[in-house]
Parts: structure tokens; C-alpha cells; sequence
């Protein structure tokens, strides 16, 4: 399962989410911060439709609101 998260570093619910996949200890997700890298930014708007932090692209699908994708994290624990 490809796992990529698009965040930055000051956004308070990316945070959160950064903070439930630290806890859980996963590795298998891939960081994507919008405000360092602008080709990351020009992604989640071309794919996600919006500029929305924090998104967790699953096999390509955004998912979107923190509580979503700590439920689905959750759910859906490191293989």
C-alpha cells in the first residue's frame, strides 16, 4: 500500500496526525510538506482538487480531515 501524507509543519491538524502515526510507530508512510516543496503543493491540488492539509493519499486516493485519517490509520494498522 502506497502511503503519502501532505502536511506541513505548522498546520495544527497535521500535528495531530503526525503525532498518532509517531505513536503507533509507522514507517510506512511518506512526507509530503506543500510549503518546502512546491512540486508537492502543485500534486494534492492537481490530484485532491484543493490545497487541503492535512491529506493521506492512499494508492493514489486523497483522504482528507484529521479524525478521518487517524480513524483509517487506526483501522488499518502497519502490515
Amino acid at each position: 500500500m502506497d502511503l503519502k501524507l501532505f502536511m506541513f509543519e505548522t498546520c495544527p491538524y497535521c500535528r495531530k496526525v503526525i503525532r498518532e502515526i509517531e505513536e503507533e510507530g509507522r514507517s510506512d508512510i511518506e512526507y509530503h510538506d506543500i510549503h518546502k516543496n512546491e512540486e508537492d503543493r502543485r500534486i494534492l491540488v492537481d490530484v485532491g482538487g484543493k490545497q487541503q492539509v492535512p491529506c493521506l493519499f492512499i494508492d493514489g486516493t486523497p483522504l482528507y480531515e484529521s479524525d478521518v485519517i487517524i480513524s483509517w490509520l487506526k483501522n488499518n494498522p502497519q502490515a
